[in-house]
């Protein structure tokens, strides 16, 4: 088993090759699906397929533009007022109603463009932005270079997952991409709760991680073991703390 206390989390440069990767892996799922395959409903009530591409499009413009990036935190603040809600659900309204519109084809071909600015645009967030801590909405505050370096790709990430699920489409799943992936929530979600554990994740993104001794033993698929985590399946396991996707 690896000890958690070996384990890096995803930096500034990994994130180029992993962001880079999971962008692919979006795109390439995105083309393979036909018309009626837009309009259905993924597990985040608010959002059919179509709406949660728009959503991962707002947010790669936000993260290739300052300038949108800025105007994104304005309106969504704003919307999340109207709303009674957390900002980050303010900014995915605004980003999503922006969007709607489009077309599945002008979806892609826009997200193809913006894509690698994207990745770029979070690689060259300058230091003093990077150490401004942001609430997460559930118990504990991060710093915006965590936010660029490891949640926004983990977002791709799920919204993969998500989409994949909806539309009956296979997953493309890896140990050096999305094993690794999974490897980084798993360090967050040890930080967090900071009990012992042995968790056996089964699956090509798993792996077998311990913290401390006498901990429980946790084994279980490592997608199903993130998707708790994400609050997506309500399935008993201990330890259970929200990890941000």
């Amino acid at each position: 088993m690896k000890d958690i206390n070996t384990i890096e989390p995803i930096d500034r440069d990994e994130m180029v090759g992993l962001a880079t990767e999971e962008y692919r892996r979006l795109l390439e799922l995105f083309r393979s699906l036909d018309a009626d395959d837009w309009s259905k409903q993924t597990v985040c009530d608010d959002w059919t397929v179509h709406l949660m591409v728009a959503h991962l499009l707002g947010a790669a413009e936000s993260n290739a533009s300052l300038l949108e990036s800025m105007l994104q935190l304005r309106s969504g603040k704003k919307a999340a007022r109207e709303m009674d809600a957390e900002d980050i659900d303010g900014i995915n309204a605004v980003q999503v109603e922006a969007r709607r519109h489009l077309s599945p084809t002008e979806l892609v071909d826009r997200l193809e463009t913006v894509a690698p600015r994207a990745v770029a645009g979070r690689k060259r967030t300058p230091g003093l932005v990077r150490r401004v801590k942001i609430p997460t909405g559930v118990g504990y505050n991060m710093t915006m270079g965590h936010l660029m370096d490891r949640v926004f790709t983990r977002d791709q990430w799920m919204h993969r997952i998500d989409i994949a699920a909806a539309t009956d489409r296979d997953l493309e799943l890896t140990a050096n991409h999305d094993g690794r992936l999974v490897e980084d929530v798993v360090l967050e979600w040890a930080q967090i709760h900071g009990e012992p554990f042995e968790l056996v994740l089964d699956g090509p993104a798993g792996g077998t991680y311990r913290s401390g001794n006498d901990g429980p033993r946790i084994e279980m698929d490592a997608i199903e073991f993130c998707l708790v985590l994400a609050g997506r399946l309500d399935k008993p396991m201990p330890l259970t703390v929200p990890v941000v996707f």
